[in-house]
């Protein structure tokens, strides 16, 4: 584990009062594709008191006309794509969005994100105040996960291990990596860091994205006040080894999982440190998820397949069998 000195990646804010930047300037940018409504009535409620305007961005939904389910909310734009485009690339469309509005900042959110009540404005006033001594990418809020009810510490990296910083009461901490969902980025800070990567289509876009912020030189910080409820995985399997469970996925979801972390590893901005502890990580997942999670036979074709296009060097949407 690489120690620091926890004066460089802690600093205390105020974390009440009036934002330096007003709810007006932000909008949030939330990705859905066939959310549950009554959950995502929940989502939006929860955030559209604390920004200016809220962009769904729904891809290509099965089963339910999410304009619909939203028609008569209060400044709520939905984008409706005709075909799932992916994550990375309906985040760059409703950014594209929030831009057209005027607006300076986003918040990107995933469909089954719930803020607590406050949780903008304390990010707003930490970024502002971060951001008057040094150039800050993004900040995001410390999450429960929905299901397991344990809160999500902020990481830096290390090797072999890395570190896990809970924070505390009023502090900011120094990471590495903040998840899409709660991310506050101003405009400026997509300039130069540039959008997500579509070719990723759906997992690892937030790692990449981090990875090139940090490589230009920006900060991440993740804000131990704002809090959100959110949800990990597609469900969660008993372990003896983990109190709270391991996230499983579904096996489509291992082909991208595969394929994009080890497109990941060849790029420049991604750092060695992450590349050295995260080859063990996959072999293990590779391992686990073939020997011991059934459909075995399936999620081994579907991980083989992640690797064979990771080593052609394909991008984009899963191609068909």
């Amino acid at each position: 584990m690489t120690l620091q000195d926890p004066a460089a990646t802690h600093q205390n804010h105020p974390t009440r009062g009036q934002a330096a930047i007003p709810a007006a300037d932000i909008c949030a940018v939330i990705v859905t594709y066939a959310p549950e409504p009554a959950l995502l009535a929940q989502v939006v409620a929860s955030v559209q008191t604390q920004v200016g305007h809220v962009v769904v961005f729904d891809n290509g939904s099965p089963g339910i006309d999410v304009a619909a389910a939203l028609a008569g909310v209060e400044a709520v734009t939905v984008v409706t794509s005709a075909c799932n485009v992916g994550l990375a690339a309906a985040l760059n469309r409703g950014i594209e969005r929030a831009r057209a509005l005027g607006v300076g900042h986003v918040l990107l959110m995933d469909q089954d994100s719930v803020l607590h009540a406050g949780m903008v404005e304390i990010l707003a006033q930490a970024l502002a105040a971060l951001s008057a001594h040094a150039p800050v990418a993004a900040v995001g809020p410390q999450f429960v996960d929905a299901r397991s009810g344990k809160s999500a510490p902020f990481v830096r990296m290390g090797f072999p291990f890395n570190d896990k910083d809970y924070g505390g009461p009023g502090q900011t901490v120094s990471c590495d990596f903040l998840i899409t969902s709660g991310s506050l980025m101003p405009l400026a800070a997509l300039d130069r860091v540039g959008g997500m990567d579509e070719s990723l289509f759906i997992d690892n876009v937030d790692m990449d994205w981090c990875f090139r912020a940090k490589a230009v030189g920006m900060e991440l910080h993740g804000v131990c006040d704002a809090q959100m409820r959110h949800r990990l995985g597609e469900h969660l399997r008993a372990s003896r080894f983990k109190p709270h469970g391991v996230v499983v996925h579904k096996p489509f979801r291992l082909y991208y999982i595969m394929r994009n972390r080890v497109r990941l590893y060849a790029r420049p901005s991604t750092p060695r440190v992450w590349v050295a502890q995260d080859v063990p990580r996959l072999v293990l997942k590779f391992l686990g998820n073939s020997l011991f999670i059934a459909p075995r036979w399936i999620r081994l074709r579907f991980m083989c397949r992640g690797l064979w296009d990771a080593l052609r060097g394909r991008g984009g949407p899963m191609p068909t069998p």
